[in-house]
Parts: C-alpha cells; sequence; structure tokens
C-alpha cells in the first residue's frame, strides 16, 4: 500500500528501507572512473558523501561487464578493483547517514570497438546502428555498427546483470537499479525501432519485454524485489531508440512486472533531458499498474515535485542536474534557499573542478 501524498520532505517507507525525504538522486554520467580500471576512487566517494541528504543516491549508470560499456572512463561493477572502488563510495555515503543504489548498466549498441573485448562489433537486439554518438578519450565519435546477439549470448549477458547485482551486494550498495531506459541494450529490445527479431526475443510485444524480465528474474536471484528498482523512458527518442506503441508495449511490461513486486519504477516522463511533452502518453496508466513506488524524473523543479506528490502522480521525485551543482538540495529546498547553475563543460571526465568543488550553504 502506498503512503498518502506527502511533500518532498516527508519521509518514505521504500520495503522495510526508511528514506527521510522524497528527493532522489538521479543517476548522472560523470565519467571520473580511474582510467586504468574504470574503478571509483576517493573523488567519486566525496562526491557521492557530499549528496548523501538525498532520501536516496541512484548512482550513476555502471556496466556490468566490458561489453556493456560504451563511453571512456565510466565505472564497472565486474571485477574486484571496481567492487574495491564502489565498496570506498557506500561507506562514505553511509558514513554520512546515506542510502545508495547501483544503477546496472548494458549500453548495448551505443558503443565502439574501442571498448568491445577483442575489438569486436557492439551487441544488440538487432544489428540495426545507432545514429548516436559515444565518448571516447579524444572527444565523441559515431556509435560503431553493431550485431545481433545470439540466444546463447543473450542468456550470457543476463547472467551478467545477475553477477553485477551480487557484486553490488558485495561493495556494500542498499539496493539496485536496472537501466532499462535511454535506447540502452534492454531499451533495445523493447522497443520496435530497433528490435527486428523474427525469434522468441523479438515481433509481439510480449516478446519484446521477455529479455527485461529475464533481467529482473537473475537480479532478483540476488536481491529482495523491495530493493530492485526499474528505470524506463517510454517516449525518450534518447539515443535513437523509438517505439511505434509505445503505450501498448510499456503497458505490457508493467503488467508482466507487477507480480514481482519490485521496489519502483523510475519512469522519464518525456525526452531524456529534454521536452516533457515529447509524444502523448499516459503515464498514470503506469503508476496504476505497478504496486510498488512510482518515482517520476525529467526537469523537475521544486514545485513541480510537490504538485506531483500532492496529487498523488508520484511518490519520489528524481533530480539530476540540480544536484550536480547543489549538493546540499535537500537542505537548500528545506530552507527555500537559492539554487546554483552547474557547469555544463564539466559535466564529462576531468578532476575536481565542477564535480565536487560546489559550495554547500554556509560553506
Amino acid at each position: 500500500m502506498r503512503d498518502a501524498p506527502m511533500s518532498l520532505l516527508a519521509p518514505f517507507r521504500l520495503g522495510d528501507l526508511e528514506l527521510p525525504n522524497r528527493v532522489v538522486m538521479a543517476p548522472l554520467t560523470r565519467c571520473r572512473a580511474t582510467h586504468e580500471n574504470n574503478a571509483p576512487n576517493e573523488l567519486v566517494a566525496e562526491y557521492y558523501r557530499q549528496r548523501a541528504g538525498a532520501g536516496l543516491i541512484v548512482s550513476e549508470a555502471s556496466q556490468v561487464s566490458q561489453q556493456g560499456q560504451g563511453y571512456i572512463w565510466t565505472p564497472g561493477v565486474h571485477t574486484k578493483e571496481q567492487i574495491d572502488g564502489w565498496r570506498k563510495v557506500t561507506e562514505a555515503v553511509h558514513g554520512a547517514g546515506g542510502r545508495i543504489f547501483i544503477q546496472l548498466w548494458h549500453v548495448g549498441r551505443v558503443s565502439h570497438t574501442f571498448f568491445q573485448p577483442g575489438g569486436a562489433a557492439p551487441a544488440s537486439s538487432s544489428a540495426v546502428a545507432a545514429k548516436t554518438q559515444i565518448m571516447l578519450e579524444s572527444g565523441f565519435v559515431d556509435a560503431s555498427p553493431p550485431r545481433a546477439l545470439t540466444i546463447e549470448e543473450i542468456a550470457d549477458v543476463v547472467n551478467d546483470f545477475r553477477k553485477a547485482a551480487r557484486n553490488a551486494k558485495d561493495a556494500g550498495f542498499d539496493g539496485v537499479e536496472i537501466h532499462g531506459a535511454n535506447g540502452y541494450l534492454i531499451d533495445q529490445f523493447l522497443r520496435d525501432g530497433v528490435n527486428r527479431r523474427n525469434d522468441a526475443y523479438g515481433g509481439s510485444a510480449r516478446n519484446r519485454v521477455r529479455f527485461a524480465l529475464e533481467v529482473v528474474e537473475a537480479v532478483l536471484r540476488e536481491w529482495d524485489g523491495s530493493r530492485v528498482g526499474l528505470r524506463i523512458a517510454p517516449v525518450s527518442p534518447a539515443n535513437d531508440c523509438a517505439d511505434n506503441d509505445p503505450q501498448t508495449t510499456f503497458g505490457h511490461l508493467i503488467e508482466r512486472l507487477a507480480p514481482m513486486k519490485l521496489g519502483y519504477l523510475h519512469v522519464v516522463e518525456g525526452a531524456t533531458g529534454g521536452p516533457r511533452n515529447e509524444a502523448p502518453f499516459d503515464y498514470m496508466a503506469l503508476r496504476n499498474a505497478f504496486p510498488g513506488a512510482y518515482m517520476a524524473n525529467n526537469g523537475y523543479t521544486r514545485e513541480m515535485g510537490e504538485e506531483a506528490l500532492a496529487q498523488g502522480r508520484a511518490d519520489l521525485i528524481a533530480f539530476g542536474r540540480l544536484f550536480i551543482s547543489n549538493p546540499d538540495l535537500v537542505e537548500r529546498f528545506r530552507r527555500g534557499a537559492p539554487l546554483v547553475e552547474p557547469d555544463r563543460e564539466t559535466f564529462y571526465g576531468g578532476d575536481a573542478r565542477g564535480y565536487t568543488d560546489y559550495p554547500a550553504l554556509g560553506a
């Protein structure tokens, strides 16, 4: 049963986890992992520690395997060095009184042969190239043409998600979020603009949701459902991904997902980082069909978040860019203090500048 609608600063119970407020730090790719091994370091730990006032932090997307990487210096969660690095992060957040989930990620075709084992083509649901760019050390370049995963390889990727979920528990996370949005691998199976398969994973919506459900089932072998979330973006055109009938596709996904009793559904409403009215979509239909918490995301201000909670349209509100430049965002909301605008030039890669040097109130 959901809590009665309340304000952003009111507590929320997510399964057996008590959140002191309903302000969630959304996952934000920052490309600050150690260059040699894609492991989080002390700088990353300090970044998350500063933002521990969030009701819940969802970490930046973290690749479940080397095959799953698509951008330079993004952290993984599939080697001992990466697990040890993430443990520094969770200890820092917990030491500051916070709670943190990790977002598990496989980029699929949004990658480059540079990242792939043996220089292979990136893997996707189908051999359909993405009209998008990825980040190498030299800058942004076109994604490499992909190949379609075989049935056997799909099972291997599902198991990579399971192992990464286990690694996340070893690293001390409070839970995991599965990245099924923004045109990455799970989305490439869900949406018919990319998925051209004619086997058990393609064609009908029932078949196209199969991979997502198998990943969820694999993660649930390692975590209680209340500590698992799924992120989706039904109408976002991010990374050249689209669907002819998103209401049917994602409605079917949630219908099949409901009995699994996940903790929350994280929904990007509209175009990721862009217009909220990208295409007509009934988000309340998803909220009503999903028994867990509904986390709303995409361009929310404090006022918009309060309105969504008051109207019962959401339980939690995820804020992204505001957390980049306002590490004490919850306290600023509490005091009605001014917000700092982020420096876009420091979003991806670099050092402490534009990362851990934004001051808190009174600093």
